[in-house]
This record gives structure tokens, C-alpha cells and sequence, in this order.
């Protein structure tokens, strides 16, 4: 073989074949509008749970361009919504959250609404009146397999005036524990935790995580009278649980689990928050014992001083964000909800070197740029994946022009 003929086989063995199967990302524009003086980057959500860079705390969390994401209703003069918990549907997600949804009283109710994207929501409407009690609020939902929903609130007072657990229950989303919604909650709607030695005179306020996993039911909780741990207890129905000890030693407030299989084990993920200016989240390889937490998020400013709850956004075996409840009021009664969005990192740089930051996501799935006032810029553009540091894609030339749309082509690395 001759020494050309050589070489072209060595590049082919070296991986000049495999140079496809890692071809670079594109970001071509595509029809649409953004508004005047940016431009909106589409196809940036978050891949597959990658456990190293939740371990490493090297995540590209974006805040939301809507401050607040979602606001109260103005129907009544008590607004004051928090507690958010996504229910992922085929068709998109079902919000559920809880508190004071433009009504005109100050008792705690639970709502949801539908989405598609994050981008528009639909459907909002009362899925439980507090009925026997003051206060049913701070839910936490779950899917089944087969489609149906649990979810468990917090309801106050029981009998020693007290908050405690309630379980409920819908095959459909329209029936919840045997009624039409909105269901009136009764005492009969309590969660039983059997072997937890404080359980009567416990004081479980907003501390009520389900997770559902091989045909059991995981009840994540906290106790205001016996702070420093978070605590787990499992059963079958969703209702009636039986204590297995503390998983998590840390004075904070379970708001979510997530698992995640991760090829070869999987792995959990608790959201935390403290009604202070930050969230944190801690890791499991089993769901019974949960690491030291990392810190999460700090507040923007005064609109979200104070975070009062949190929730996770999945889709399948990704996580795209998170939802948090929080306010101004050092009072915490006049929340709204919030939300940061795990992207891919885009940086766009001009041809004299200057560098244009983003403003803020716009769903999970888009990042807005700004232009700065200028009607167009060329320049660079690169794409890193969720860790903000690993490179998907090569800087390339572009030329970004004010109110267009432009979306990463992600065939490639990830």
C-alpha cells in the first residue's frame, strides 16, 4: 500500500470515522420574534441528570425573564400563592401550589393550573377547599404509572391544634378523594405515621415530601419541635406510613425528592429551604441517608428576599429547574412564584472582544441575550452544557441581529 493510502487509513482508524458521531452543534436562526434589542436562543434546556455536577455544585441555573413567574389572582383581595409542586403529564406539566389565590379569605386552599412550556398556563382553578381546617396548603404531588395523582398538604389545626399531613388522592385529576373538585378536606383525609414517637404532639408544617418507588410510598417530614433532622417513613397506600428514622441531619424544610436513574445506580435529590434569602439541595444514593446539603440559590433582590418553598421541574430523566415560593414581606404572606431554569450556557462574544451576558431564561427551554441597544453584532457564539464549563460546541461566527430568534441545533456532544 502506498504511503498516501497508509495515512488515510490511520486517520480513519484514529477516528476521522467517529468525527460525525461528534459533529459540532449549529445555532441557525429560525422564524419568530423576540423583543427589540435582544434575542432569544431556543433548544438550551438541561440534558440528562448528570449526578458529577449536582456533586460539584457546577450548575448553570438561570432566573426566569417574568418576576414573578406566576402572580395571585386579583379576584380577591387575599393574594398570597407559594408551594409550588410540577406534576409531569405527557401533554406538558400540571402546577399544583397552594395559600391565597385571589380570594376573599385568608385560608389556605390548594390550586393548579396546566403548561405546555412554562411560557403560558391554563386551567387554573380550586382542586381543595380547607374545609374542617383553617389552612390546607404547602402540597407536594406525584404521578403514578398508570396516571393517577397523590399528593400530600399540610393542614392546620388537627386536635391538638396542630399542623399535621393530609393525603390526597385522583384518578384523574378531577376527582380527588372520591369527590369532584374542589374536595372539601376533612379529618379523614390525615396522614398516619405509625412508630414516630412524637407524631401527636408534632408540629408539621411545610415539611410533606411524597415519593413514590417499587410499589411504596416515600413520606419525606420535618417537625417544627424536633428540628435539626429531616425524617422518612414508608407505606402503601399514601396515607398510612410507618417510621424509619431520620435521613437528613440539617434545620431545614423538605420541599421535594426526585430519583434519577444514572446508568448504574441511581441517585436522589432533596430541595431545601430554610424561609430565609437561599435554598439548598442534598444527594442520596439510596433515599435513606441523604449527604451534607450544597446551597442552591440566593435571592435576586427584594421581590424574593424571603423563600418560603421550592419545588422541582423534571422530564423524565432530566432536570430542568426549580419553582420557589418567596415574597418581600419579612411577614411571608405576600408571595408569588418564581422559577430558575438548568440550561446549557450560551456566550456571545463581538468581533472587538466585548462580551454579551444574558438577561434571564424564558421557560426552560430559552435564553434571552442582549444586544446592548445595537441593531445588530457580529461576533462569536459558544455553547457550554449545564455545568457552565464543558464545551459542547466550538466558538463559531454569527451575526446576531436585534428581535430575532435563533435555536442551538444540539446534534452533536452533549
Amino acid at each position: 500500500m502506498s504511503e498516501h493510502g497508509w495515512s488515510l487509513r490511520l486517520l480513519c482508524l484514529l477516528g476521522l470515522g467517529s468525527l460525525a458521531a461528534v459533529a459540532q452543534p449549529r445555532i441557525e436562526e429560525v422564524p419568530g420574534e423576540a423583543e427589540l434589542g435582544t434575542v432569544e436562543i431556543h433548544g438550551v434546556s438541561a440534558g440528562s441528570f448528570k449526578i458529577t455536577s449536582w456533586q460539584e455544585g457546577r450548575l448553570h441555573l438561570l432566573p426566569d425573564a417574568r418576576v414573578p413567574l406566576i402572580s395571585p389572582r386579583v379576584s380577591g383581595a387575599f393574594r398570597n400563592i407559594y408551594a409550588p409542586s410540577a406534576v409531569e403529564l405527557p401533554e406538558g406539566w400540571r402546577v399544583f401550589y397552594g395559600a391565597w389565590d385571589g380570594v376573599n379569605t385568608g385560608n389556605d386552599r390548594i390550586y393548579s393550573m396546566l403548561t405546555k412550556n412554562f411560557l403560558a398556563f391554563c386551567n387554573r382553578q380550586t382542586v381543595i377547599e380547607h374545609g374542617d381546617f383553617v389552612h390546607v396548603c404547602n402540597v407536594n404531588a406525584i404521578r403514578l404509572p398508570g396516571g393517577a395523582i397523590r399528593m400530600v398538604c399540610t393542614a392546620y389545626p388537627d386536635k391538638q391544634g396542630l399542623n399535621k399531613p393530609a393525603c390526597f388522592s385522583s384518578p384523574d385529576g378531577e376527582v380527588w378523594n372520591g369527590s369532584l373538585a374542589p374536595h372539601v378536606a376533612s379529618r379523614a383525609d390525615l396522614v398516619e405515621i405509625a412508630g414516630y414517637p412524637h407524631f401527636d404532639n408534632a408540629d408539621m408544617n411545610g415539611m410533606n415530601v411524597i415519593l413514590y418507588e417499587d410499589e411504596m410510598y416515600r413520606l419525606y417530614f420535618g417537625d417544627f419541635k424536633a428540628m435539626g433532622h429531616v425524617y422518612r417513613a414508608s407505606g402503601t397506600d399514601g396515607c398510612h406510613f410507618r417510621y424509619e428514622g431520620p435521613c437528613l441531619d440539617f434545620e431545614g424544610m423538605v420541599n421535594d425528592v426526585k430519583k434519577f436513574d444514572c446508568a448504574e445506580r441511581n441517585w436522589y435529590i432533596m430541595a431545601i429551604h430554610r424561609n430565609t434569602n437561599r435554598l439548598w439541595y442534598a444527594l442520596s444514593p439510596d433515599g435513606v441517608r441523604f449527604g451534607q446539603p450544597r446551597e442552591l440559590a440566593v435571592s435576586l433582590g427584594d421581590q424574593d428576599r424571603y423563600i418560603v418553598a421550592v419545588g422541582w421541574v423534571t422530564r423524565a430523566e432530566r432536570l430542568l429547574g426549580i419553582l420557589y415560593g418567596a415574597g418581600a414581606a419579612p411577614s411571608l404572606d405576600r408571595n408569588r412564584i418564581f422559577a430558575r431554569w438548568l440550561q446549557k450556557k450560551v456566550v456571545f462574544t463581538d468581533d472587538a472582544g466585548h462580551r454579551y451576558d444574558l438577561i434571564r431564561a424564558l421557560g426552560p427551554d430559552r435564553q434571552v441575550v442582549s444586544l446592548e441597544g445595537k441593531s445588530e453584532v457580529a461576533g462569536h457564539i459558544q455553547v457550554f452544557a449545564e455545568d457552565g464549563l464543558t464545551p459542547l460546541m466550538d466558538p463559531a461566527p454569527i451575526k446576531l441581529v436585534s428581535g430575532r430568534v435563533y435555536r442551538l441545533n444540539a446534534r452533536g456532544r452533549s
